[in-house]
C-alpha cells in the first residue's frame, strides 16, 4: 500500500482500483467505476521544470515520454498510443541511450515545461461586482472588507467595479475629475454590442482597430480597468461613496436584486476588452435575484422562494428560466477564459443553485456565510489576494488534454472544467460528466482543483494500460 501511496505523492494522481479491470465484463461488475483523480497543477517539492517546448508526436499530440520506444541509430521515437514514428528535431541530434533528455528518466513521470516565449503571464483581471440591496450594516462590512485588500492586489493586474440593485451601475473609475458611472436597466439584458455603443468606444473611431481587442485602445480600457497602482484611491473614494440602493421597497415586496443583468454587463466588457486573459468576476451577493434576467424569485413576498421539494418536484417557476440565462453566460464565459467567482453572504437564500453552472464550469469558487463580517467571508477573500503559502495558488486558462492506449477510453470528465468538443476515437459512447471530447477548458484552477477522470475498458490484449494527461495554464 505504501508503494501506491509513493506514486501518488509523485504525480498527484489516486486511482479507483489499484489493478486496472482484464475485460469489460469485470470492469461492469465493478460497483466503483475505473477512474483517477487527478490534480492538475499541484505543488511537488522536487518537480523538474524544463525551460523549452515540449516535443509532440505529430498524430495525436502527445509528448515525449519514458514509455516511448526509442530508435537511437534512427533517431526516432515510437508514441506507445498511435505508434507513429517521429524524428528527433535538430536540438535534439546529441540524444543516445548514454545520453538521454530529461524526459525520458523513468522516475520523472511528471515533468512541467516552461517555454521562454510563455514566461511572460498575462494580466490579472478583476471585476468587483457588488450588491447594494442590502441592509447599512451588511454594506458598512462590505466596504470595510474590500477596503482591506486593495492593497494586496497583484502589482500587473487590473481592477474594475459594477455595483447593482434595482439598476445597474458601471463605475468609470479611470475619469478622476469626478465620479462618473453608466447606468443599465436591471430588468433587460445587455448584450456586448450595446454594452460597447452605449458607452461610445466607438464615438470617435466607427471601424475597429486592427491589433487591438474588438478595436478598442488601451485609452478606452483605462476608463473602466484600472492598474492595482493607480487604482487604490478611485476604488477607496467609491466604497466610501457607495450607499445601499436608494429605491424604496414596499412593505409586502423584497429588495429589487438584479444579480443577472449586473454579471451579464460584467462578462460583455471583460469579453470586449480582455478576451482571453485569467479576468475574474467576483461577485458579492446578499439575498436572492428578483429582477430582470436570471431571477430565482418574484419581488413579492407572498410568493416564497423555491424550495428543495420544488426544485425536486419541478413545481419551482423561475428556475428552468434562470438556468437556461445562466447556461448562455457559462457559454459566454468559457469561450472568453473568463471566471465567475461568488460570495454568498446571507441568511435568505441567494440562488447559488441558479448560479451553480456558471461557477463549476468556469472554475470559480463559491464562499457561503451568514454575513458579509463574518471570518469565513473576510479570511477567504484576503487568501484570494494572498501571494506564497498563504494564497490560494490561482492560476487560468488552463487546457486538460488526455490520451489513453487502445484497451481504454474516456467516458467524461467530473469537475471545474467545460468541454471543448475535440471528438476522438479515445471517446466512450457512454458519458459521464462533461463526455464525448478529450480535452477540457479549465477557466479558472488552483493548486487544490481535481479533476475525476472517468475510463471505459474497452479491451485487454496487453498487460498494461497507459494514460497520457497534459495540462497547459498560464
Amino acid at each position: 500500500m505504501a508503494e501506491f501511496m509513493e506514486l501518488e505523492a509523485q504525480d498527484g494522481v489516486r486511482m479507483t482500483w489499484n489493478v486496472v479491470p482484464g475485460t469489460k465484463e469485470e470492469a461492469g461488475n465493478c460497483v466503483v467505476p475505473v477512474s483517477a483523480i487527478y490534480t492538475p497543477i499541484k505543488p511537488f517539492p522536487n518537480m523538474l521544470v524544463l525551460p523549452y517546448a515540449p516535443l509532440r508526436c505529430r498524430n495525436c499530440s502527445s509528448v515525449l515520454n519514458p514509455f516511448c520506444v526509442m530508435d537511437f541509430a534512427a533517431k526516432i521515437w515510437i508514441c506507445p498510443f498511435c505508434f507513429h514514428r517521429s524524428h528527433f528535431p535538430a536540438h535534439y541530434a546529441s540524444v543516445s541511450e548514454e545520453n538521454l533528455p530529461a524526459e525520458l528518466f523513468p522516475q520523472y513521470t511528471t515533468i512541467e515545461y516552461k517555454s521562454p516565449r510563455e514566461a511572460a503571464c498575462l494580466q490579472s483581471v478583476f471585476m468587483f461586482v457588488i450588491d447594494t440591496s442590502i441592509i447599512e450594516e451588511e454594506m458598512a462590512f462590505l466596504k470595510s472588507a474590500l477596503s482591506q485588500v486593495i492593497g494586496l492586489f497583484p502589482d500587473n493586474s487590473l481592477v474594475g467595479l459594477i455595483t447593482f440593485g434595482t439598476l445597474v451601475h458601471l463605475h468609470e473609475i479611470g475619469f478622476s475629475t469626478a465620479p462618473k458611472t453608466y447606468v443599465f436597466k436591471g430588468s433587460k439584458d445587455v448584450s456586448k454590442g450595446q454594452l460597447l455603443e452605449q458607452m461610445g468606444f466607438f464615438l470617435n473611431k466607427p471601424k475597429p482597430l486592427t491589433g487591438v481587442r474588438d478595436g478598442l485602445s488601451s485609452e478606452s480600457i483605462a476608463r473602466f480597468l484600472l492598474p492595482a497602482s493607480e487604482c487604490e484611491f478611485a476604488i477607496n473614494s467609491v466604497l466610501e461613496e457607495l450607499q445601499k440602493d436608494p429605491w424604496p421597497i414596499p412593505a409586502d415586496q423584497r429588495a429589487s436584486r438584479s444579480t443577472g443583468t449586473a454579471l451579464s454587463v460584467a462578462a460583455s466588457l471583460l469579453g470586449a476588452c480582455f478576451p482571453g486573459s485569467g479576468a475574474r468576476i467576483m461577485a458579492f451577493l446578499g439575498g436572492p435575484s428578483t429582477e430582470g434576467p436570471g431571477a430565482i424569485v418574484s419581488k413579492n413576498l407572498s410568493e416564497p422562494i423555491r424550495s428543495h421539494k420544488d426544485l425536486d418536484k419541478d413545481s419551482a417557476p423561475h428556475y428552468h428560466k434562470a438556468i437556461k440565462f445562466y447556461e448562455t453566460l457559462a457559454k459566454q464565459l468559457v469561450h472568453q477564459g473568463h471566471v465567475l467567482d461568488l460570495f454568498a453572504c446571507a441568511v435568505d437564500q441567494v440562488g447559488v443553485a441558479e448560479l451553480k453552472v456558471v461557477v463549476e464550469r468556469t472554475g470559480g469558487f463559491v464562499v457561503l456565510a451568514e454575513s458579509f463580517g463574518h471570518s469565513v467571508f473576510k479570511d477567504t477573500l484576503r487568501r484570494v489576494f494572498q501571494s506564497g503559502d498563504k494564497g490560494l495558488g490561482l492560476s487560468s486558462n488552463g487546457i486538460f488534454e488526455v490520451n489513453c492506449s487502445k484497451d481504454l477510453k474516456v467516458q467524461g470528465v467530473l469537475g471545474p472544467c467545460a468541454s471543448l468538443e475535440k471528438r476522438s476515437p479515445l471517446c466512450s459512447d457512454t458519458i459521464i460528466g462533461q463526455g464525448n471530447t478529450s480535452a477540457w477548458k479549465m477557466c479558472g484552477l488552483d493548486q487544490a482543483t481535481s479533476l475525476c477522470l472517468v475510463f471505459d475498458i474497452v479491451r485487454k490484449d496487453i498487460p498494461d494500460a497507459t494514460v497520457h494527461i497534459l495540462t497547459a495554464w498560464t
